[in-house]
């Protein structure tokens, strides 16, 4: 699966994802404005580093519009009190190579990009493919910077 900031994962069984899914995902996220986000510094859960994006709201309102139209889904499973947005760079390494993928990337921040969309992505059981896409409005909020680079921002679905 490419970078990408996770908006619901667990989202629903592929059994469950038809037409009907779809058109409502997709109705969901025209209501959405496309938005700017900065990633600005390095963020780290245990065994996990990743990129914290600014602001963290619209992809906190995204997991929230997303888990209250299917609330047998919550985000993570349930597993975590608050969803905290994140771009990992970084899983499950040693200690030296989080140090060395940290000082890499404190280099390269910040790291610009608009959201422009969503990506459903399914799994086989052995890897992750993308089924489809669904457009953010394209009407910038006030204040906001025309596109520079996409971000990519997913739904991830399993096969059960």
């Amino acid at each position: 699966m490419p970078a990408h900031v996770t908006v619901l994962v667990p989202f629903l069984d592929l059994d469950r994802i038809d037409e009907v899914v779809l058109d409502e995902l997709t109705a969901l996220f025209a209501r959405q404005n496309r938005f700017s986000v900065e990633f600005d510094r390095i963020g780290r859960f245990p065994d996990v580093r990743y990129l914290v994006p600014t602001p963290d709201h619209r992809f906190r309102e995204l997991t929230e519009v997303v888990s209250a139209r299917w609330p047998e889904a919550p985000p993570y499973g349930g597993q975590f009190a608050e969803v905290t947005p994140h771009l990992t760079v970084a899983n499950g390494q040693q200690p030296e190579i989080f140090d060395e993928v940290e000082a890499a990337m404190e280099t390269q921040l910040p790291v610009s990009a608009v959201v422009s969309s969503i990506s459903l992505f399914v799994s086989d059981g052995s890897r992750w493919h993308r089924r489809t896409e669904f457009p953010l409005a394209s009407k910038l909020r006030k204040g906001q910077r025309k596109r520079t680079s996409d971000s990519e921002t997913v739904l991830s679905a399993r096969d059960p």
